[in-house]
């Protein structure tokens, strides 16, 4: 019952599920917005309706999307303050430095374009109005980039000075900030992981609608046009996936030995990556495991004979560097510096596992949809109930990335424990969660109630002034409509 109340474990709580929460719209919108733009420069240069009309479809999902995402990002980084506050004083300085510039720089960007991207359909020459999507993804781009680099802080520490009199971490390089390693290996790991979401969903609004044989010619180009997009980013993920690792045994080397459960340090051969792993409760000792020799060095080092250093070296190397005399920040009060081994491994393997099954979903289906040949239902509902499976993986690549982190808020600066607000009674955190909670539940409802609505509608009609092969010229005035 006093954990039930206990402060941390609430913030921590609160944290990790607006975080989430939150993270549920940020890959559709950065993929969406790319696909988009893709489809409108197809139909400027070649002149088909079926483009713009797909456009206007998906931009109409994108839009949804957007707009949630922005309630939920303000929310978000208001808890540093809340909740955090010990943390915000500490390194304020530095972590507040990308997340303003996302906000004045990215953020407005982006939405000056939207909004002419929104209201200059009757108004602007049409390889002009393009553009202002393209500037719309370039804008989202570079947001998640300052966010990405503010997070990279917090797992990778740098450009920082500790001023001793002041008691906290002060900026020193902001090039060092944007330009850490971590930030600049997970950035193209988003990137491509947002891309796989948004080609999937669009798969799966093309299923449903060629299940019911509507709009087949335009929901055919989806589909095959959504599956492509889907593996040529899974191939991204693998790639950017595999640097980003080999930067995260360099810069947290525990999170990569909890993600393996790899207690003892190995080397070659001995440095195998399990497929599955049955264990002791307290997971110190391995029953049974499915293992890949090789394997884990590869991921960890780029070799086949490299060193993968275990849980208790680790262990005893921390205790040492971490829990001098110097210690009240960066010593956990149980001493351990050991992540929750069962969260990391396991999520490790769901982020691989569920992209990779999306992907297989996208190749399977562009080959047996390479003719127009009647499908059973069962392969459209499996398309169509595959589209929540990346975003998935991004959200189980993120629990592995933030639990993976700990027990620290910011690596070997600060602990997690030691960053909560310290006059915040877990009374009013919980709360606080309850109702966020519920009105996350709420907006989640509203939000896929909007999005099945638009999608289910199909593209809409268009007017065109051109010929009977759906080239030529919109009308003006239709186009002017607002979504």
């Amino acid at each position: 019952m006093n954990e039930f109340f206990d402060a941390l474990t609430l913030a921590r709580w609160q944290f990790g599920l607006t975080t989430l929460y939150h993270f549920i719209f940020v890959p559709l919108t950065i993929g969406m917005s790319l696909l988009v733009a893709i489809l409108q420069t197809v139909w400027v240069r070649t002149g088909k309706v079926k483009y713009l009309r797909l456009t206007r479809l998906f931009g109409k999902i994108f839009l949804i999307n957007f707009a949630m995402g922005v309630v939920t990002g303000i929310v978000q980084e208001f808890q540093f303050g809340m909740n955090w506050s010990n943390y915000s004083r500490f390194v304020g300085d530095i972590f507040g430095a990308p997340l303003a510039m996302e906000g004045l720089i990215a953020f407005f960007f982006e939405a000056t374009f939207i909004g002419l991207w929104i209201f200059g359909w009757d108004k602007l020459p049409k390889k002009v109005h393009v553009l202002t999507i393209w500037f719309v993804w370039i804008g989202t781009v570079f947001s998640a980039y300052f966010i990405l680099a503010a997070n990279a802080f917090m797992q990778n520490p740098d450009g920082f000075t500790i001023n001793e009199e002041r008691g906290r971490a002060e900026l020193e390089s902001i090039g060092s900030v944007l330009l850490n390693p971590v930030a600049l290996t997970q950035f193209p790991h988003t990137l491509f992981a947002s891309i796989m979401f948004a080609g999937v969903v669009m798969v799966a609004v093309a299923a449903w609608h060629l299940q019911r044989g509507q709009f087949v010619d335009e929901m055919r180009t989806t589909l095959r046009f959504g599956a492509w997009t889907n593996i040529i980013a899974f191939l991204g993920v693998g790639l950017t996936g595999h640097e980003l690792g080999m930067v995260m045994t360099q810069t947290q080397p525990m999170k990569m030995a909890a993600a393996e459960a790899l207690y003892n340090t190995a080397s070659g051969a001995d440095a195998s990556f399990s497929i599955f792993s049955w264990g002791t409760p307290d997971g110190a000792h391995e029953i049974f495991s499915i293992r890949i020799p090789y394997l884990l060095s590869f991921l960890s080092n780029g070799t086949f004979d490299g060193s993968v250093e275990g849980i208790r070296d680790l262990q005893a190397e921390y205790e040492l560097a971490f829990c001098g005399a110097d210690s009240a920040l960066t010593c956990p009060s149980d001493g351990n510096f050991v992540p929750i081994v069962w969260v990391t491994y396991w999520a490790f393997r769901w982020m691989i596992g569920l992209g990779a099954f999306a992907a297989l979903v996208s190749a399977v289906g562009l080959w047996i949809t390479r003719k127009n040949a009647d499908l059973p239902k069962w392969v459209w509902k499996v398309a169509i109930w595959t589209a929540p499976i990346p975003m998935l993986a991004s959200l189980v690549g993120w629990i592995f990335t933030e639990m993976g982190r700990q027990p620290w808020i910011v690596f070997g600066l600060m602990t997690t424990e030691q960053g909560v607000s310290p006059g915040v009674p877990g009374w009013a955190v919980l709360v606080s969660l309850i109702v966020f909670t519920l009105v996350y539940g709420g907006l989640a409802v509203v939000e896929f109630k909007l999005i099945t609505k638009a999608a289910k509608e199909g593209p809409p009609e268009i007017e065109m002034n051109g010929d009977a092969d759906g080239e030529g010229e919109p009308d003006q005035q239709k186009l002017a409509t607002v979504y």
